[in-house]
Parts: structure tokens; C-alpha cells; sequence
């Protein structure tokens, strides 16, 4: 069983499809623990979408054990249902009911499931409204706003609910960078004011630079499981499976692979810029 600190474990985990011939998940194991922002990376068709829908039981695992908080979700006496109160999931579309101002979609969630008191829900609302900057929306409808400020919503909607985790496919995918910025600041907030578990699928890599901890799937198997700074130093592997790295990531690739000395673990421009500075003043 998953150890105390553990809030997600996820042991020898197979998903097969047309009867054994496609394996979208094969022996995948990770942990995560409460609190952690972890982004999961992948070429398409990693499997890395099945896996976070397994996580939920959206999927069902063909084998292998998930343990969520320290239950065993393929024990058949699990309520699903009361398990997937704790674990929200966000989407590329903003699941939102157009026919709702902002506030009735927040709202919905706690009063028909947390049997909460108007009063309760609506408060709550407004406060999780004012933390993402958007209280001044309250009463507007889903198609008054951006798209960054829909997928916003959607997350408060899910944090409402007081999840211990919540799961997101590729949220900002269809998003200007101005949208992708005000996501990724809330969940950031959240994460830091809510202690919320934050596992994040992306193909930004600017957004996995930014997690926790970054986990590479490639052929329905874990290929790196690390800090940012060192899965983006195996450019080459990266790149033999079909991914980005930083650009910051991949010039100092290149500078030390033609021979200057350079740290392999650089991230960021500003990163780039000290280290060649300090070259320069040697």
C-alpha cells in the first residue's frame, strides 16, 4: 500500500485494447506525493493520456494496482463516485454550462454534492473569485469571457469541491499565450495556497519547466521521472523520441557538445546569459 506521504501510487499499471494487440499503458509505475505540481510529458500516443484517465478510473487498467490516499481503487468496495469528489479533472474544453453566469457554475458542485447551504457555496465562490482575479465576473455568462478566464472558471469550479488533486489535460492546448499565462498563474496559486496536488499534462515545455517534477512517457512506459533540470539535460533522448526542449536547454547542449564548458542543467535564458558571462570573465 501507497506510504503515508505518497497521495498517488501507481504500481505495474497495463491498459490494452483489441484484445491484447495495442498496449497503451505497459508496466507503468510512479508515485506523487501531496502537495507536488508534476507535469507528465510524452510524444503523441505516449499513453500519457490514458494514464492520467486511469487515475480516475475513467480507464479502466487492463492490470497493475492505483492507490489514491491510500486506497486501492481496483478494490471493487471503493466508492468511485466519492473517489472522484477527490480528484478533479480539467480538460482542453472549459466544461461549462453556457446557460449559467459564472457564479450558478461554481456553485453547482458544492450544493448538489457537498450539500452546502447557498450561502456557504456562494461565499466561497466569491472567495476563490477574488483569488484568481475574477470576482468582476461573477455574474457574467461563459460567453462574455476569454478563453483563459473559461478555463480559469472551470478550475475554480473543481477547486470548489475541495479536491486533494486535481488533473489536467492539456488545459491550455487551445489557448492564446495571454490564456496559457493566467491558467498556469492559477494554479500555481492554488497549488501554493491550498497545498492542491497538481498532476499536468502538457506539450509546452515552458510549462513543465515550471513543475515540481517532470515525467517522460514513451511507449506506455515512465522513460524519465526527475526534477525540470534534469530531464531537460538529456536533449538527445528528448529529441529521439520526438520532443521539445527548452531553447535554453537545447543552446547549452550545443555549446558544451562543441566544447564549452557549460552547465548541462540550464533552464532559463537568464541561466544561459550568467553562465556565459561567467565564461567570458574567466
Amino acid at each position: 500500500m501507497a506510504t503515508s506521504n505518497k497521495l498517488i501510487s501507481v504500481q505495474h499499471l497495463v491498459k490494452e485494447y483489441n484484445h491484447g494487440t495495442v498496449k497503451a499503458l505497459n508496466d507503468c509505475s510512479l508515485d506523487i506525493a501531496q502537495g507536488e505540481v508534476v507535469a507528465i510529458i510524452g510524444p503523441s500516443g505516449s499513453g500519457k493520456s490514458t494514464l492520467l484517465r486511469s487515475l480516475n478510473l475513467l480507464e479502466e487498467p487492463t492490470s497493475g494496482q492505483i492507490f489514491f490516499d491510500g486506497v486501492n481503487l481496483a478494490d471493487k468496495s471503493v466508492d468511485i463516485n466519492l473517489h472522484r469528489q477527490k480528484m478533479g479533472m480539467v480538460f482542453q474544453h472549459f466544461n461549462l454550462f453556457p446557460h449559467k453566469t459564472v457564479l450558478q457554475n461554481i456553485t453547482m458542485a458544492p450544493l448538489a454534492l457537498k450539500k452546502k447551504s447557498p450561502e456557504e457555496a456562494q461565499k466561497q465562490a466569491m472567495e476563490l473569485l477574488e483569488r484568481i482575479g475574477l470576482a468582476d465576473k461573477a455574474n457574467e455568462y461563459p460567453n462574455m469571457l476569454s478563453g483563459g478566464q473559461k478555463q480559469r472558471i472551470a478550475i475554480a469550479g473543481i477547486i470548489a469541491m475541495n479536491p486533494a488533486c486535481i488533473v489536467m489535460d492539456e488545459p491550455t492546448a487551445m489557448l492564446d499565450p495571454k490564456g496559457r499565462r493566467e491558467v498556469l498563474q492559477t494554479v500555481r496559486t492554488l497549488n501554493k495556497n491550498n497545498h492542491t496536488t497538481v498532476v499536468l499534462i502538457t506539450h509546452f515545455m515552458d510549462e513543465a519547466v515550471q513543475a515540481d517534477r517532470v515525467i517522460v512517457v514513451d511507449n506506455g512506459k515512465v522513460l524519465l521521472d526527475a526534477p525540470p533540470k534534469k530531464v531537460f539535460s538529456h536533449v538527445e533522448l528528448l529529441k529521439s523520441v520526438g520532443l521539445d526542449v527548452p531553447q535554453s536547454a537545447e543552446l547549452a547542449f550545443e555549446l558544451k557538445k562543441s566544447g564549452i564548458s557549460i552547465p548541462e542543467d540550464i533552464l532559463t535564458e537568464d541561466e544561459c546569459v550568467e553562465a556565459l558571462l561567467k565564461l567570458l570573465k574567466e
